[in-house]
């Protein structure tokens, strides 16, 4: 799979933006000395974090060079590190282990999130959002495409069509670990502009490897065939924006 587009994805950079803060106003850890952001992208809330928590190591981690690179314009004292999440450890148990928007590229999620805890001291904080969004039209409709085209078989191994679990799945694996558990779900109602602005969402994070693995005449066909289905499923508004409602799932576990 290529690198990430930092520029497209950063196109709705307030609206991703939103859920990483109110995931992190529910850490209750006052002064922690190790904080990671794991999937840490561009770094715009590792830098957040280092605000939060100045006297912190903060290390911000992430697989793509191509988002680490933009991480020079974040506030000094922030360390990098390039590195694959699913053979990520730390250099030493943290205080506070964040993770916004990343996890659900990973998968054995029942391995994943105990070995997450384990990274964690006593007293320490695990806090994850993940996208609950699969089984929206901007999700499905990209299934549908692909089942419905000559590159079927080829694009099968690239989908992500149930990423993120039940609630209660992720409950029962943290919570074993935890001296405490905050769960909760949130629909954003995020009002994007632009003619096809879901088709620009989902183009920065879930078609990305996808179009991977199709030459440019195959990414066209599947571009129209996937944006006809989206239009239908998002209409304009009377103003000519477009409402995403997008579901989230937010987990913190106190050890």
């Amino acid at each position: 799979m290529t690198d990430w587009n930092p520029a497209q994805y950063l196109r709705y950079g307030s609206e991703r933006l939103r859920p990483a803060l109110d995931l992190m106003s529910r850490i209750q850890v006052e002064s922690p000395e190790i904080v990671y952001d794991l999937g840490c992208g561009t770094g715009t809330i590792t830098g957040i974090l280092k605000e939060r928590w100045p006297d912190a190591k903060v290390t911000g981690v992430d697989s793509s060079a191509s988002m680490l690179e933009l991480t020079q314009d974040v506030e000094t004292g922030v360390y990098w590190q390039h590195s694959d999440l699913n053979h990520w450890q730390p250099e030493s148990a943290a205080d506070v282990v964040y993770s916004n928007a990343a996890l659900h590229w990973l998968d054995d999620h029942e391995q994943l999130f105990p070995r997450l805890m384990e990274a964690v001291k006593p007293g320490g904080v695990l806090a994850v959002q993940m996208p609950e969004n699969f089984g929206a039209p901007s999700h499905t409709s990209i299934a549908d495409t692909v089942r419905e085209g000559a590159w079927a078989e080829r694009l099968a191994p690239f989908q992500r069509e149930h990423p993120v679990a039940e609630p209660a799945f992720y409950y029962d694996l943290v919570s074993q670990m935890s001296s405490s558990v905050d769960m909760w779900e949130t629909t954003y109602m995020h009002i994007l502009e632009g003619e096809d602005p879901v088709v620009e969402w989902t183009k920065a994070t879930m078609l990305r490897p996808l179009f991977d693995n199709l030459n440019d005449e195959e990414e066209k066909a599947f571009l129209k065939s996937y944006t006809e289905k989206v239009a239908k499923a998002y209409p304009h508004s009377a103003d000519g924006k477009t409402v995403l409602p997008f579901k989230r799932l937010f987990i913190v576990a106190v050890k």
